[in-house]
């Protein structure tokens, strides 16, 4: 038996109807963000120091703008916030200089609209008419008018009623607001079969996927050429916090995100289709890190281009509950020895080339 967790979009039917108070929530976060992107830069400058997100709560609890959104929702801000900072320091230590710190949501003299995320306290979802409740903060309730409620639609394959809804978040996309619930269940799928298949990740080719005594190759050039031509055209910004360079951010993202949910989703159903039951995976994760005398690696201009593009834990993530959804056990292994492992059976051949144990089924473990 196995958790999983999945997120479902959903347009609003009744849009007109709750826009203003969903803009009015939208901007209460983008102003809680930044008090909270204020404070810590404050703190960084005086400790050095960045603050996480309980430090954060604690100091913000009593701020007016906290209190504009339901508690969990104004938490759930500043915890962003905190994941962003992280995110970016571990990027300078790992030693990328063009990584820059989370910055200020305001265009001009407006504020643009957050996502709102509403926990269990904060929702209350209604099947039978498929709508659900959102809580205000207290600033903004009105008389007999403390909630948000949301008419909404979802994809015809999708019942929410077959899932633990966790968390839902109202997001601005395309001038309107739309719905994402976060759901969660657990199953226990039967897998495909008990063969063994390894991926082995790259940058001209993104997978290598070797079934046994095939391999199948999957491109990553359409990812590299997007890469090459966001960065060249976010460079003729004049401010990378532009309203026109975040535009090609959210687009390379967008770009980015479809094309690793589409590649894991092929790679999986090829592996159903092979009767594969676990899917060996290299492990990356150091490939950033420091050389043997503490400096950042270096791949020469093009390689630090593509690695810094090369979204391989993002893809390993898809990978992982895609699979777990079939049935199909993901591993990650380390790098070390590759050229000498079989990324089908996870076996070290000797130098003569012979294998200690035989190809294609799950090794024992």
């Amino acid at each position: 038996m196995s958790r999983t967790v999945r997120t479902f979009e959903a347009t609003i039917t009744n849009q007109q109807q709750v826009r203003d108070d969903l803009d009015q929530l939208g901007w209460a976060a983008s102003k809680l963000w930044n008090v909270g992107r204020y404070y810590a830069h404050e703190q960084w400058d005086e400790t050095g120091e960045i603050p996480d997100d309980g430090e954060l709560k604690a100091e913000l609890k009593g701020h007016e703008r906290y209190t504009d959104l339901h508690s969990q929702s104004s938490q759930r801000v500043l915890e962003e916030l905190a994941e962003a900072f992280n995110g970016w320091f571990s990027k300078r230590r790992n030693g990328d200089d063009r990584a820059r710190p989370p910055g200020y949501r305001k265009n001009g003299d407006s504020h643009p609209r957050s996502t709102v995320s509403f926990k269990a306290a904060g929702f209350k979802h209604d099947a039978q008419f498929t709508r659900v409740r959102l809580s205000k903060g207290r600033n903004l309730k009105e008389h007999r008018s403390d909630f948000i409620l949301c008419e909404y639609q979802t994809r015809p394959d999708v019942a929410l009623t077959e899932w633990d809804i966790q968390q839902v978040r109202a997001v601005y996309k395309r001038d309107k607001w739309r719905l994402q619930f976060v759901c969660r269940t657990t199953i226990d799928p039967e897998p495909p079969g008990d063969e063994v298949a390894g991926v082995d990740l790259g940058i001209c080719n993104f997978a290598a996927v070797s079934f046994g005594g095939e391999s199948v190759l999957y491109p990553g050039g359409a990812l590299k050429q997007d890469e090459y031509y966001f960065t060249k055209k976010k460079a003729t910004c004049d401010d990378s916090s532009s309203r026109e360079a975040t535009r090609l951010d959210r687009k390379r993202t967008g770009r980015r995100t479809h094309f690793l949910h589409a590649l894991s989703k092929v790679i999986v159903e090829e592996c159903v289709e092979r009767g594969v039951g676990a899917l060996v995976v290299g492990d990356l994760g150091g490939i950033r890190e420091d050389d043997e005398n503490g400096e950042p690696r270096n791949w020469g201009d093009h390689g630090n281009l593509d690695l810094h593009g090369w979204a391989f834990d993002r893809f390993t993530t898809l990978l992982d509950y895609k699979a777990e959804a079939e049935g199909i056990d993901v591993e990650l292994v380390s790098e070390r020895d590759t050229s000498k492992l079989c990324s089908a059976c996870l076996v070290l051949r000797s130098t003569n080339g012979s294998f200690r144990r035989s190809h294609g089924k799950i090794p024992s473990r």
